[in-house]
């Protein structure tokens, strides 16, 4: 009997043994990560009228982007708003598994998650580069991944339509007196402001303004700017349009994707998925930009819109209103403040840049 040869060999089964248990433990604990080889498909719902000049043709975009980068091994198939869920439902979609993705705007979830605001705009706020800046150097995206994090969602920036419009008004707006009373549908913090100036702010989303506007369940709308506000009419029913967009100085658009769905794709395809949102970020900054200048040239020789500036008690009072919002929402919502204090460093350092670089350059051109 060789006792040396038979305590090695069991030595060694042992260790085979408990290596073999380690590795069927470490499957069982690591997510499903989908084959390099296999082909995916996902659904991305929005908050959009299809193909609508802005965000519904960035939504769309942005599933080419993916499809055509990833060779076909992630196909991306746009829903417009209604075509699954209601444009306002797509971040339940998400989170319910109905859809991995959704394009639509962070504000809409403001009575869900509070501090969500933050992501699109605030009143007086970031401007699209200043935005950008802090999402990718200031901490910003940090802070928007924690927010979500328990809805079990990621968030990226995957669109802009630059700088906001103040909104269409059927009426002009001559001081503070003409906002009391007034019906306006606008979204996010800069609502809450005109709430607390005396103006009664409705909740509504893209697709349903028009016929509000149309059977006078609103006075006035806000919406993006010049190119996507041309191709929703609103000019129809109230010429005068107003700036500037003080509670939407940014608009930026949210990628909303499902983490499992995310998790489970190779290394290659999340890489593909978060430089598509990057770069149609960018592209849809300067296309707005590009579109909104031809666009209001038109809104105003064609179809005789009036171009307006909110008179300056208007412009005071609303950025008075907007910190006094803020802090009190960030008195009620520990992660709102944080959010908040990190939003206005933020906006401080940028600040100082901005007027001594862009703000003297603008006036001499």
């Amino acid at each position: 009997m060789n006792t040396s040869r038979d305590m090695t060999s069991s030595s060694i089964s042992r260790r085979a043994a408990l290596a073999g248990a380690l590795a069927g433990s470490a499957a069982l604990a690591a997510p499903a990560v989908t084959k390099a080889s296999e082909t995916i498909s996902w659904r991305m719902v929005t908050s959009w009228p299809k193909n609508l000049p802005g965000p519904g043709v960035t939504a769309e975009r942005l599933a080419q982007r993916i499809t055509k980068a990833s060779g076909g091994r992630l196909t991306v198939t746009v829903y417009a708003a209604g075509d699954i869920v209601p444009g306002l439902e797509v971040f339940d979609a998400v989170q319910g598994g109905t859809a991995q993705m959704a394009h639509t705007a962070s504000f809409f979830w403001q009575g869900k998650v509070p501090a969500s605001v933050f992501f699109t705009a605030m009143p007086f706020g970031l401007t699209a580069p200043e935005h950008a800046a802090w999402i990718m150097h200031g901490g910003g995206q940090a802070l928007w991944d924690e927010l979500y994090a328990p809805f079990g969602i990621r968030a990226y920036m995957a669109g802009n339509t630059g700088m906001q419009m103040g909104g269409w008004f059927r009426k002009e707006i001559n001081g503070l007196e003409d906002i009391k009373g007034l019906k306006i549908r606008m979204p996010g913090l800069g609502g809450e402001v005109l709430r607390r100036l005396g103006a009664a702010p409705v909740a509504l989303p893209p697709a349903e303004i028009f016929p509000a506007l149309q059977s006078g369940l609103v006075d006035a709308t806000e919406f993006l700017g010049p190119w996507s506000d041309r191709a929703q009419g609103f000019y129809r029913i109230a010429p005068y349009y107003y700036a500037p967009g003080f509670h939407e100085p940014n608009g930026t658009g949210e990628c909303l994707i499902a983490r499992d769905a995310f998790d489970a794709l190779p290394a290659d395809l999340q890489q593909i998925v978060e430089q598509a949102c990057a770069a149609e970020n960018a592209f849809a900054l300067a296309e707005s930009d590009w579109m909104n200048g031809a666009a209001l040239d038109a809104l105003v020789a064609e179809e005789g819109v009036q171009l307006r500036a909110y008179p300056e008690d208007v412009i005071e009072a609303a950025r008075e209103t907007a910190e006094l919002v803020m802090d009190d929402a960030a008195a009620d919502d520990a992660m709102f403040a944080r959010i908040l204090d990190s939003y206005r460093a933020a906006r401080s350092r940028l600040a100082a840049w901005t007027r001594a670089g862009t703000q003297p350059y603008l006036a001499a051109r």
